[in-house]
C-alpha cells in the first residue's frame, strides 16, 4: 500500500515531460510509471505539469529581530503557497547568523515552525574565518553569505584582505552581495532626498561590476567556489559568461520583468531594492543571459518590508520586496511568453542549485529521491493580489499583475501543503542536507 500516488500528470522526468504515475512511500519517490498499487491518497493531476519540487535559494524571513515584517512560519506559508518547497535562508538577521551558537538557534526556530524544507546560510564577518574553515558537516548549512557592500543588517566585509579571509577560510560555496562599499560611499552625493530615481545613479553599474571583478579575481586565485547573487548589469553577464566552472551566479524574477524609469514611476519607493532594478539595457541583457544559458539560479531575493517602512519618504526608505510566492508564477508566465523553456526554468530553480550546492535527494524525479513536488497549471491565469499574499508584509511589486501559469499543488516530503492556494496540514518541513 502506497502513502500516496500522482496519476495521470505530465511528469518532468530526465529533461523532458513524460505521462507517468508516481507512487510514494514514507516522504519518498518508489515507483515511477503506470502504477496499479492501492495507495491512501491519490491526486489526479490530469492536464497538470508534475514538477520537481522548486527550490529559491535566496530569501530573508527576518527571523530573529524584524518578526513584524515576516518569520520563519509566515515566509514558509508564502513559499508554498507559490509552488516552493525548499528555501536557502540568509543571515543578515538581528542578532546575525554569523557564528554557530546563532546558526543553532535559528535551527532550533524553525523546527516544526516551517511548511517547506529549509537550509540557513553562515554569514561571513571580517573576524570569523575560523569558524568559515569548520561548516562542512553542520546540519543545515548551504554555504556563507558575504556582504561586499551594505545593504539590510550589520553584516559587511568591505575590506579586500577580509574579504580574501571569507574564501581562504570557506569551506562551502561563499554566497555574495556584489556591491563595492567604497564607491557606494563616494557616490552617496548622488542620492536626492524623496527622489527614488536616484537609487540606481548611487548604486550605480560600476559600484556592482568593480565588486563582481574582484570576488572572481580572489575566488580563482584560492581555487574556491563563488557565487554572485542578484546579477543586475549588462557588464556583469558579459563578464560573468567569461568566467565558469567555479563561478556561478543568480538573477532575481523582478530584473527579468520590470525596469527602470518604469518601475520606480509606477511603484515608487516600493521598487527600491539592492542591487536595483535598472534600465532597459540591462533588463534585456539579462535575459540575453538566460537565452545562452550563462545563467546558472533563479533566486526571488524575498526581502519584506512593512509598508509604513517602505512608504518613508527616499532614501529613509529600506531597499526588498517579497518575492518567494511569486517567483514561479512570474517565471511560468515567461515560459508560457517563450522567453525561456520550461528545461531551462527547471535547471535554474531544481538542477542547478542542486549541483551546485550540494543538496542531497532533490531537484529530480527519481526512484529514491525526495517526494517533493511543484504541480502546475500552465494554462491557468492568476492575477496577483496584495490581499493574497502570506507574507506578513501583505504586498508584492506584481500587485494586478496577470501571469499565465502558476502552481496548483505543493507536495514536501509526501504530503500536500498547499492546494489552489490553500494551505494544509501541518508546518513540517525538514533541515535540507548536503
Amino acid at each position: 500500500m502506497l502513502d500516496l500516488i500522482i496519476k495521470n500528470g505530465s511528469c518532468y522526468i530526465d529533461k523532458d515531460l513524460k505521462n507517468q504515475d508516481i507512487g510514494i512511500k514514507d516522504n519518498k519517490i518508489v515507483e515511477i510509471g503506470k502504477i496499479s498499487n492501492k495507495a491512501s491518497e491519490v491526486v489526479d493531476a490530469v492536464g497538470l505539469t508534475v514538477l520537481p519540487g522548486c527550490i529559491d535559494t535566496q530569501v530573508h524571513f527576518r527571523e530573529p529581530g524584524s518578526t513584524d515584517a515576516e518569520d520563519l512560519h509566515s515566509g514558509s506559508r508564502a513559499a508554498i503557497v507559490g509552488g516552493i518547497t525548499s528555501v536557502f535562508e540568509m543571515p543578515n538577521t538581528n542578532p546575525p547568523t554569523s557564528n554557530k551558537i546563532e546558526f543553532r538557534k535559528k535551527l532550533g526556530l524553525a523546527k516544526n515552525r516551517m511548511f517547506c524544507n529549509y537550509a540557513f546560510y553562515f554569514g561571513a564577518t571580517p573576524d570569523n574565518a575560523s569558524e568559515l574553515a569548520d561548516l562542512k558537516n553542520l546540519e543545515g548549512c548551504c554555504g556563507i553569505k558575504l556582504f561586499a557592500g551594505s545593504s539590510t543588517g550589520n553584516l559587511l566585509v568591505q575590506h579586500e584582505a577580509d574579504i580574501e579571509k571569507v574564501f581562504q577560510s570557506s569551506s562551502k560555496v561563499v554566497s555574495v552581495h556584489s556591491e563595492d562599499e567604497e564607491i557606494l560611499n563616494m557616490r552617496k552625493k548622488m542620492i536626492k532626498e524623496g527622489d527614488v530615481l536616484t537609487h540606481p545613479l548611487w548604486r550605480n553599474e560600476e559600484c556592482a561590476i568593480s565588486s563582481t571583478r574582484r570576488i572572481v579575481r580572489i575566488a580563482e586565485r584560492y581555487k574556491k567556489k563563488a557565487h554572485i547573487l542578484h546579477v543586475t548589469t549588462k557588464q556583469e553577464i558579459d563578464f560573468l559568461s567569461q568566467h565558469k566552472g567555479n563561478i556561478t551566479f543568480e538573477i532575481t524574477p523582478q530584473h527579468l520583468t520590470i525596469f527602470a524609469p518604469d518601475c520606480y514611476e509606477k511603484l515608487g519607493t516600493y521598487a527600491q531594492m539592492n542591487p536595483p532594478l535598472r534600465d532597459k539595457s540591462h533588463y534585456d541583457r539579462l535575459w540575453y543571459g538566460v537565452r545562452n544559458n550563462f545563467l546558472d539560479i533563479i533566486g526571488s531575493d524575498h526581502a519584506p518590508h512593512l509598508k509604513a517602512n517602505k512608504e518613508k519618504n527616499y532614501p529613509n526608505s529600506p531597499s526588498g520586496m517579497p518575492g518567494v510566492q511569486t517567483l514561479m508564477p512570474v517565471m511560468l508566465n515567461h515560459v508560457n511568453n517563450e522567453k525561456l523553456s520550461l528545461k531551462q526554468l527547471m535547471d535554474f530553480v531544481c538542477e542547478n542549485p542542486v549541483k551546485i550546492f550540494g543538496i542531497k535527494n532533490k531537484g529530480f524525479i527519481k526512484e529514491g529521491f525526495d517526494a517533493d513536488f511543484t504541480i502546475v497549471d500552465m494554462n491557468k491565469k492568476i492575477l496577483i493580489k496584495n490581499k493574497n499574499i502570506e507574507s506578513k508584509c501583505g504586498w508584492s511589486p506584481f500587485d494586478n499583475f496577470e501571469f499565465k501559469g502558476t502552481p496548483v499543488l505543493t507536495i514536501v516530503g509526501g504530503q500536500i501543503k498547499m492546494r489552489d492556494g490553500q494551505i494544509l496540514g501541518e508546518p513540517d518541513g525538514k533541515p535540507l542536507f548536503f
